[in-house]
């Protein structure tokens, strides 16, 4: 048998080695960063933060019963629930093929069973994760190239291909609405978000968002899709609600003083777009079956007898279009009365008279939520 044959016969076996040695490198390159991922996680929580079981494994790492307790939950100036976040399960994969890179990539991060509580303070705040979101950043090392590459005093650079939110739950809780905060509970929550790059925040995100409208007499759906950018905050989205119960918005249809919804519901379908820090969103809002309660004279600023009357016209059903337009940074614009002003119009232009002082609605908060969101998992994986 000559050499160059048995060279020819022994050349994949040296290939079939190389393999397993590179397989076996790789393997433990992403067990070393899971743990480091593990230790950042514990360290991210803080003293505060509860893990029933924490799982290394071949995949990623598994937090199993986590929760967040609020601060003064229901006190005076406290938080109004008394959990930030609780989460059955969560799992976070780092993506193998980029452990050698000049950053931190994760390929997922999947929250399962979950509840959060999210607040909008009196001046139209958005707070999501206030323990996570505020606490001071973490930099890299400040003498030399710390083992990532950055540059010293910067903060890590982490990508996360896709946060996904299954079959949670949400309780939003308004106090520029009234005191105390109004309470909107979102179930069956399915969401995805991704891809993020933090610290900085740029880059498109794709946005979309599935879930219940809880209600006193019925419970509504919603669906939200399109993309952000967190950095420069513009935005493309559409909302889409359906069936939702009037008695749980009403304090943002109605002042104190006007007449009450006994029952009814409402559909909307809204496309706002943020470029160069403008918003502009056509909308259409239906409400079915409206009816109110006995007492006041006006509802939404409009004599109630000519709101009963107009249902009755219409088989039950009124439907108006509107178009939301200003400047976020222009102190005198506010989305909450931008809005009900708008529709209050609308309808008062389908019934031919005037409007004074229309009552505040809803706005602002899906992309405030994703901003908060997103600060959190900047401080939760850097």
């Amino acid at each position: 048998m000559t050499s160059a044959s048995t060279s020819r016969r022994s050349w994949p076996l040296f290939l079939l080695g190389g393999l397993l040695l590179l397989a076996l490198l790789a393997l433990a390159a992403f067990q070393v960063a899971v743990h480091l991922l593990e230790a950042q996680i514990v360290a991210a929580l803080g003293p505060r933060g509860e893990v029933r079981e924490l799982k290394v494994g071949l995949t990623g790492v598994e937090i199993l019963g986590l929760r967040l307790p609020a601060e003064n939950p229901s006190g005076k100036g406290g938080w109004p629930a008394p959990e930030l976040l609780r989460a059955e399960r969560i799992l976070v994969v780092p993506s193998i093929a980029d452990l050698l890179g000049a950053r931190v990539v994760l390929q997922s991060i999947r929250i399962e069973g979950a509840y959060l509580s999210i607040l909008r303070t009196r001046s139209g705040q958005l707070q999501v994760l206030p323990s996570l979101a505020e606490a001071s950043p973490v930099e890299t090392p400040g003498k030399g190239e710390n083992p990532a590459g950055q540059k010293p005093g910067r903060a890590v650079e982490v990508r996360i291909g896709k946060v996904e939110l299954v079959d949670s739950t949400v309780d939003f809780f308004d106090a520029s609405i009234r005191q105390p905060a109004l309470k909107v509970r979102l179930e069956q929550i399915n969401a995805r978000l991704g891809p993020l790059l933090l610290p900085d925040l740029t880059g498109q995100s794709q946005l979309q968002v599935e879930g219940v409208v809880k209600g006193k007499h019925r419970d509504g759906t919603l669906k939200l899709t399109g993309q952000v950018e967190l950095a420069s905050k513009e935005s493309d989205l559409e909302l889409r609600l359906r069936g939702v119960d009037l008695t749980a918005l009403q304090p943002y249809l109605i002042k104190a003083a006007e007449t009450g919804v006994r029952r009814g519901s409402m559909d909307l379908d809204l496309h706002t777009t943020v470029r160069n820090g403008r918003l502009q969103g056509p909308g259409t809002l239906t409400l079915n079956q409206l009816e109110l309660a006995s007492g006041s004279r006006s509802f939404m600023g409009m004599p109630r007898s000519a709101v009963v009357a107009m249902m009755k016209d219409r088989q039950g059903r009124i439907r108006v279009h509107f178009v939301l337009s200003g400047k976020l940074d222009d102190p005198a614009f506010s989305l909450n009365e931008n809005l009900m002003a708008k529709v209050g119009s609308a309808v008062a232009e389908s019934l031919g008279i005037s409007l004074e002082g229309l009552a505040k609605g809803v706005g602002g908060a899906g992309s405030g939520v994703v901003q908060g969101l997103g600060k959190s998992l900047n401080k939760l994986f850097k």
